[in-house]
C-alpha cells in the first residue's frame, strides 16, 4: 500500500534494439491496478479506535496519528485521502452524539425558540440557559478551529510529537483532578443535571468551550480538557462530561459537514468504502463508549486515562526514538 502516487519504473537495456521492447512499446501493458489508499481492514480498525478515544479522554487524533506507526501502516496524518477518511468517522460520532442526547437536544432547541420570542432568557428556563452556554462555548472554539486547525495540525501531525503530547494529555487529566473545585460525592448523579450545567457562568462557558480548541494538537484530548474545565470550575465528573458531550456535538459535526466534499470529491477516492466501513464501526463504539463513561463517571475519576496516556505516550516516545 503506498501512502502518495506510485509511479511504476520501466529499465530498458540499451544494449541494441530487443524484439520484446518493440513489441511491449507497439501493445503496452494495461496499467498497473495500485491498492486502496486504506484497506477495508485499516478502515474498521481506525474507526473502532475513533469512536472509542473521541469520548474517552485520550485523545482520538493522537491514537489516529500513532496507529498506523505501531501498526506498520504507510497512513500519514495529512495525506489527503486519510483526512477524507476521517470526515467519516468524525460524521458518525457527532451523529451518535446527536442520538444518545436527542432529548436534551430538543429540550435545548425548545429554550432557545422560547428565549428568541421573548427576548430574554428567564431565569427559571434552565434549558434555555443551558443552549446559549452551548453556543458561548462553541462560536470562539470554532473560530479558534477554522484558524488554526491546518497550521497545527502540519506542526504537530508526526507520530513522536503525538506520542509527547500524549504525556502531556496524560499530566493534564493527572492536574485537573488534583486540582478540581470538589471532591465527589455519591450523590452527584442524581436528579437532573441540565440546571446544574446551567449554573456555570458565560466567562466560565467560554473559557471551558474555548479550550476545545487544545484537541486540534494530536495527543490532546477534546473531551478531556473540557471534562477538566468543568471539575476546575465545580462540575462533577458526570456532569463535566455530560457537559463535554454536549458541546464537542455541534463542533465535531459541522468540521465534518463542511468537508464532505472532500469525502466525495477526488480526495475520497478509493477510501470511500474504507471510510463507510470506519463509519459505521465508529458508530458502534462510540455509542458504546459513552453509554460506559456516564456510568462511570457517577463515582470515578480521571486519574485512570491519565496514567494510561502518561504511560503509553512515555512507552511510544521511546519506542520512536529508538527505532
Amino acid at each position: 500500500m503506498s501512502a502518495g502516487s506510485s509511479h511504476a519504473v520501466v529499465a530498458y537495456a540499451l544494449a541494441g534494439p530487443r524484439p520484446a521492447a518493440a513489441a511491449a512499446l507497439a501493445h503496452p501493458a494495461a496499467p498497473h491496478h495500485h491498492p486502496d489508499p486504506i484497506t477495508l481492514f485499516q478502515g474498521a480498525i481506525l474507526g473502532l479506535v475513533q469512536g472509542v478515544a473521541e469520548p474517552f479522554p485520550i485523545s482520538s487524533l493522537g491514537h489516529g496519528v500513532v496507529l498506523p506507526r505501531v501498526a506498520g501502516w504507510h497512513i500519514h496524518q495529512n495525506d489527503k485521502f486519510f483526512l477524507a477518511f476521517l470526515v467519516a468517522t468524525h460524521l458518525a460520532t457527532a451523529l451518535v452524539l446527536l442520538g444518545f442526547f436527542w432529548r436534551d437536544w430538543v429540550r435545548i432547541a425548545r429554550g432557545l425558540g422560547r428565549s428568541l420570542r421573548e427576548r430574554e432568557i428567564r431565569a427559571d428556563d434552565p434549558d434555555a440557559r443551558l443552549g446559549w452556554l452551548l453556543v458561548v462555548g462553541t462560536i470562539p472554539a470554532g473560530i479558534v478551529g477554522l484558524l488554526l486547525e491546518d497550521p497545527l495540525r502540519k506542526l504537530f501531525a508526526s507520530p513522536v510529537s503525538a506520542a509527547a503530547f500524549l504525556c502531556v494529555n496524560g499530566l493534564l487529566l493527572l492536574g485537573f483532578e488534583r486540582l478540581r473545585r470538589r471532591a465527589p460525592t455519591p450523590g452527584d448523579h442524581l436528579g437532573d443535571p441540565d440546571p446544574r450545567l446551567a449554573a456555570l457562568s458565560w466567562r466560565q462557558a467560554v473559557a471551558v468551550g474555548t479550550s476545545q480548541a487544545t484537541a486540534l494538537v494530536p495527543g490532546i484530548s477534546r473531551s478531556g480538557v473540557t471534562m477538566g474545565g468543568g471539575l476546575l470550575v465545580g462540575l462533577s465528573n458526570e456532569d463535566a462530561a455530560r457537559y463535554a458531550f454536549l458541546l464537542a456535538t455541534p463542533i465535531i459535526g459541522a468540521a465534518a459537514a463542511l468537508k464532505i466534499p472532500d469525502l466525495l470529491g477526488s480526495e475520497g477516492n478509493g477510501v470511500r468504502g474504507a471510510a463507510l466501513l470506519g463509519a459505521g464501526c465508529a458508530a458502534v463504539t462510540t455509542y458504546f463508549a459513552v453509554r460506559f463513561l456516564l456510568r462511570y463517571f457517577e463515582a470515578n475519576r480521571l486519574t485512570p486515562f491519565g496514567v494510561y496516556c502518561l504511560g503509553i505516550g512515555v512507552a511510544l516516545t521511546i519506542a520512536f526514538a529508538v527505532a
